[in-house]
């Protein structure tokens, strides 16, 4: 059974049409809610971008309402991790072996941290970052970029 960590760029095609968001909403229509994994910062980087969006008139107000409603919800019923001890002391040593930026080495620590943690060996790190991709891929994760499918 596959598992799916969604980093913020993959998320926020769920609540936001854009490219990939059809393609990635076809692969999770039939994956259950407890096998969907965000890192906690996902929600607030995804209210982010709508806001961002409503702001310089890609989305409507009414449109964004809809969209951080439907985010909400999604995250009541998918695995959050929480930015702990243990996922900043592993986004330093991601920090060390790959060219990320901070935040994406904490997505990538919180996909490795509960990897370990709900011993699941099948998670697959999916992203519409390259070089994020790259870097899932060398710590052993299969990925999935929507933008590519």
């Amino acid at each position: 059974m596959t598992w799916y960590f969604l980093e913020s760029s993959a998320f926020a095609k769920l609540f936001v049409f854009e490219r990939g968001s059809d393609a990635l909403i076809h692969v999770l229509e039939k994956v259950e809610d407890p096998q969907k994994l965000v890192s906690a910062l996902a929600s607030l980087e995804v209210r982010s971008a709508i806001r961002r969006r409503q702001r310089e008139g890609d989305i409507l107000p009414a449109d964004a309402g809809l969209a951080l409603d439907n985010l909400g919800a999604e995250s009541l019923r998918i695995v959050e991790q929480p930015v702990s001890p243990a996922v900043i002391d592993v986004a330093k040593l991601v920090l060390d072996s790959h060219p990320l930026r901070a935040m994406d080495a904490l997505h990538l620590a919180t996909c490795i941290v509960m990897r370990d943690t709900l011993r699941v060996p099948d998670i697959c790190f999916v992203s519409a970052d390259d070089s994020l991709l790259k870097a899932a891929s060398a710590e052993q994760f299969p990925v999935l970029n929507p933008l590519q499918m």
